[in-house]
């Protein structure tokens, strides 16, 4: 316990931990006292609602360009969504019911209590399952199904659902009651879709003066919301949540007619991304999907700006921000499964899919750059929701062996695809136990791969998480940090050295859980080879290889093969056992992979070992 508290104070920080005790009193203040929830709410106000305005017609055009089987795909997902079947985490249908059960988790087939005030539910209840799942139907990210469906088709069955479901929240979701109204960043979200939602129907010439009553309703419900829970977003969570709900500030306060405080919100942007991002561009919450999902959301307050007038002064760092990711990037717009994925594809205004992160770096770019990285293609649809309709140059940036120090990554590029290692000094709140993990790429197949995040409410989500998640070294027993419950992680690593020149990168991680890991990865013409030394307590060491690939044993090591093409042979000494495991590479997704773990013995409390990665052309 005291060496918990002392995490909390030297690595949180003392004002995190005052700020979050209070926002825990604030809990269970307003549990024993509900009458003092008023101390907290604001009187809100909304006048006007059309924030957003988009060129329908060159939208319309683009969707009608793409093919068939892309045309099909959007209309099938907005048929489910009319019938109450939702596309969840971007990869799972969730059938919440006709009409929608808005407090329900088909999962599990229990319903939240849509009757309680929201600081009475708790935030894991495993009879209920992962609160996430019950809040995809409100986040109303299928909104953009509706209406993409509803311009590629004109059929009105789809602006329908969008008014009667619109309708139906409201009547299922008062204020302050049920889940729906347990995060301010959902409501941000629920606003922003809505808002835009009901702007492409009204363009349309399809919607009434009671979808407009209703539209204010919900922001006024949503806005209210956002502004008593902002101090924790802003205070205590400080990561993607601190954005959104700053997005929420400047929805909701544009909507009041209130200039001040939409200046006030445009001012915390810009000193949050001086926070949240690394001078390098690196994001601080260690994530390539949060570091998209912020992406979004700024991406988004570009085009607020629009009708506020005001704009984001702080455009270098995410000029950086999307170098980094475009440097760490397969050509196929994937990126290495690094960090938590919620799963989250805030705004679907794409054909591609859920792991192509083209698009919305390409409208980053656009914004702070005026071009685009990328050659025209179906990732320019994102460009006009979000951006203007400029014909843009292309600004064309060679991928090449890179190192991003501020932020941590060290990323090898070779003939046919890259290597990319991390190890971070932590500045905020880490969530998963990878450093010095390798995540290797070949001929666009992710061969050593990162075992991603599954559920926050799972115990496989833990597993997946911990050291034993990633391609790197674990003496048994013994984890890189500790974690208490799904995200409070405490005892955070620290680099006691670092170097990366002449192809050649030197790291060392010390843990305070009592081992040190020292890895010198070295580029050659073969492929790379990799040395690990560590020194520590213990009965023996692990080297584990998370891939996807085939596995067959060879006297020196192991050899990869995808589709029955060998793709590389690693060559290493100790005990080598090959075991079935999991990687997800979408939220509540699992798909099977094999773990080939290197098991030596410690000898006088240290152990070495070279490994050899031979690329096959």
């Amino acid at each position: 316990m005291i060496k918990e508290v002392k995490s909390l104070l030297t690595e949180y920080g003392v004002k995190w931990a005052i700020n979050r005790s209070f926002y825990s009193a604030k809990l269970k203040m307003l549990s024993a006292f509900p009458a003092t929830e008023k101390i907290f709410e604001k009187n809100v106000k909304v006048k006007r609602i059309d924030l957003f305005e988009f060129d329908v017609p060159a939208i319309k055009n683009f969707l009608d360009k793409l093919t068939e089987d892309k045309q099909k795909e959007i209309v099938l997902v907005a048929d489910k969504a009319v019938n109450g079947i939702i596309t969840g985490f971007s990869s799972i249908k969730l059938d919440f019911g006709n009409p929608i059960n808005w407090h329900y988790n088909p999962l599990t087939g229990v319903e939240s209590k849509k009757n309680v005030k929201w600081y009475h539910l708790p935030d894991f209840d495993k009879d209920l399952g992962d609160i996430k799942v019950i809040w995809e139907a409100s986040r109303l990210t299928h909104f953009f199904y509706l209406v993409r469906a509803y311009l590629l088709t004109d059929d009105q069955k789809y602006y329908i659902a969008f008014s009667k479901q619109l309708e139906d929240w409201l009547e299922n979701n008062p204020y302050p009651y049920g889940v729906n109204f347990k995060c301010g960043q959902e409501c941000t979200l629920r606003m922003v879709n809505t808002l835009i939602a009901y702007s492409i129907f009204k363009d349309c010439g399809l919607t009434s003066k009671n979808d407009k009553e209703n539209v204010i309703q919900l922001v006024e419900r949503c806005y209210k919301k956002v502004l008593s829970n902002f101090f924790y977003a802003h205070k205590c969570i400080k990561n993607n949540h601190t954005f959104s709900e700053i997005c929420g500030l400047i929805v909701g306060a544009w909507c009041c007619d209130d200039t001040f405080a939409v200046k006030k919100a445009y001012e915390l942007l810009d000193k949050e991304i001086i926070n949240q991002f690394e001078p390098d561009g690196g994001f601080t919450q260690y994530s390539f999907n949060y570091h998209r999902f912020t992406l979004q959301i700024i991406e988004c307050v570009y085009k607020i700006s629009e009708k506020t007038k005001i704009y984001i002064k702080e455009t270098e760092r995410i000029k950086n921000s999307v170098l980094l990711m475009y440097q760490a990037q397969n050509d196929d717009g994937d990126v290495p499964n690094y960090g938590s994925n919620d799963g989250a594809l805030i705004f679907p205004v794409t054909s591609c899919g859920y792991r192509d992160f083209r698009p919305v770096l390409n409208t980053m770019y656009a914004f702070v750059e005026g071009k685009r990285l990328y050659e025209d293609n179906d990732y320019d649809e994102e460009l006009l929701w979000f951006g203007n309709k400029k014909e843009l140059p292309l600004e064309k940036i060679k991928r090449k062996t890179s190192i991003f120090a501020d932020s941590g990554f060290y990323i090898f590029r070779h003939n046919g695809g890259f290597l990319m290692t991390c190890l971070q000094n932590y500045k905020s709140r880490p969530a998963h136990m990878d450093q010095l993990h390798i995540d290797l790429w070949h001929k666009g197949i992710n061969v050593l791969c990162d075992s991603g995040t599954y559920s926050y409410a799972s115990e496989l989500g833990k597993d997946l998480s911990s050291t034993k998640g990633h391609n790197t070294a674990k003496i048994k027993g013994i984890d890189q940090m500790n974690k208490k419950g799904a995200f409070l992680v405490t005892d955070w690593t620290k680099i006691k050295h670092v170097n990366f020149q002449n192809n050649c990168f030197v790291g060392t991680m010390n843990s305070i859980n009592g081992y040190q890991h020292k890895r010198i990865i070295e580029k050659n013409k073969l492929g790379y080879t990799v040395v690990d030394e560590v020194i520590g307590n213990g009965e023996y060491c692990e080297f584990y290889f998370h891939t996807p690939c085939e596995v067959k044993r060879i006297s020196t090591g192991f050899e990869l093969y995808h589709e029955g093409q060998i793709i590389c042979i690693i060559e290493t000494e100790g005990a080598i056992n090959i075991k079935k495991s999991y990687r997800s590479l979408y939220y509540l997704k699992k798909e099977k992979v094999k773990c080939v773990s290197v098991k030596i013995p410690l000898t006088n409390d240290k152990f070495n070992v070279k490994t050899n990665i031979n690329l096959i052309s």
